[in-house]
């Protein structure tokens, strides 16, 4: 069935580029290392992949209306590897520098910036062709992929590294994303034609989150949850390092979280469907918030941080997939693709603040403070968002929900 590929098709390109941006993660900050001589060029591409993300509200609004083929989305992709090629081609004619990383986080980060969204809201196009609720659950096993690669991605990498060096996984990310684009070039769009590339009346990210309060809410958690973020790498990483383990606390957690996940991602496309959507973003909210909160008490037992975590990691893919469903189900077109957008600018961009403001945070307030605090930032915007203890005002839906239409034109 044509509705198979096209799912298989996304699904192993969200695997493929998911894989090499982690595996890649780790090898980057050794090549850059290594060409400049230089520490504080290892995040340079880091911090150049945020700046067309946070700026994508206005550089990228009419672009994205054109984003509704899998054709458009490999062009977008092949942009992508024309980054992802800079540094290892470089690095083999010996010409690596400062320059060099940040154009290539530049042209990546705009390629992601773009893709990422993009590519749900056709995924999501494509689920409503086959039936009530695919979207949602197809969305859900998208971000089953993505997680798998929290899993798989690091000792892949430190076996690439070990048996061939840091450049072998710069090229094999690059050949990775070039065979997402391959794959894409087979997806069919939903835009009727003459219509994929037509971008007036595009709509702003702002006006859509204004006329959609359940998705306003939604993001406006998806937010403060990646703001506070960094008090869970860092502030574990710091207080194994303050308690005399150093790499062991983080480690238990990352390990913790990346296994929950996994398990609430395998459960998400079955549960999301059948459980009110910001309920259960808010739920997802309160018990990872509980868990930043209790974590400074365990600090003697890497089993209970790992089981903390994992509570945690397990209530997010729920969370996520709620997100993914309200925005699914409440928008269409250049609406759905533009609340996509605003939920990855809002999240992203609020985890690149973090990291970049974090260190200094956690060094002024402490590791076990600044994971309290976090924690009960994201209880209190969890039960803010509510709408058991917060009732949404009445409002007129600015789109229908994405019902089975077959001659529906989202352009």
């Amino acid at each position: 069935m044509t509705f198979r590929r096209d799912i298989a098709a996304m699904l192993t390109t969200t695997f493929l580029t998911w894989l090499g941006q982690r595996t890649t993660a780790v090898a980057l900050p050794l090549v850059a290392l290594a060409e400049t001589g230089s520490a504080w060029t290892t995040g340079l591409v880091g911090g150049a992949v945020g700046l067309p993300m946070l700026t994508s509200a206005w550089w990228a609004r009419g672009l994205r209306q054109r984003l509704t083929t899998g054709r458009a989305l490999a062009g977008v992709l092949a942009v992508g590897v024309l980054g992802l090629l800079v540094v290892p081609v470089g690095a083999a004619l010996g010409t690596v520098g400062p320059i060099h990383l940040a154009a290539a986080g530049l042209v990546t980060g705009g390629a992601t910036a773009l893709g990422g969204p993009g590519q749900r809201a056709l995924l999501a196009d494509i689920g409503d062709r086959s039936g009530p609720g695919v979207a949602a659950r197809m969305l859900a096993w998208q971000d089953f992929a993505h997680r798998a690669t929290m899993i798989v991605a690091p000792p892949l990498a430190g076996w690439a590294i070990t048996a061939g060096g840091p450049y072998l996984l710069l090229w094999a990310e690059a050949a990775g994303v070039g065979l997402g684009a391959v794959a894409l070039l087979t997806v069919r769009g939903t835009a009727a034609a003459g219509t994929a590339g037509r971008t007036t009346g595009a709509p702003a990210l702002r006006h859509v989150l204004a006329r959609h309060p359940e998705i306003r809410r939604a993001v406006t958690m998806s937010g403060v949850g990646g703001l506070a973020w960094f008090a869970f790498t860092l502030g574990l990483a710091i207080l194994g390092a303050e308690t005399g383990r150093p790499g062991l606390l983080v480690s238990a957690g990352m390990t913790g979280y990346g296994l929950g996940s996994l398990t609430g991602a395998l459960l998400a496309p079955v549960l999301v469907p059948r459980l009110p959507a910001l309920g259960t973003m808010a739920t997802g909210w309160l018990v990872l918030g509980a868990t930043f909160v209790a974590l400074p008490a365990v600090t003697s037992s890497l089993v209970l941080i790992g089981a903390l975590a994992a509570a945690g990691g397990f209530a997010m893919p729920l969370g996520i997939g709620a997100v993914n469903r309200l925005i699914s189900t409440r928008t269409a077109g250049p609406e759905r693709r533009a609340a996509f957008a605003a939920e990855s600018l809002v999240h992203d961009g609020a985890v690149s603040i973090g990291l970049l403001a974090g260190g200094a945070v956690i060094g002024l307030a402490g590791a076990g403070a600044t994971l309290v605090v976090a924690g009960a930032a994201q209880i209190a915007v969890a039960l803010l968002a509510a709408p058991w203890l917060i009732p949404l005002p009445a409002h007129r839906p600015a789109a229908p929900p994405a019902p089975v239409e077959r001659d529906r034109v989202a352009v």
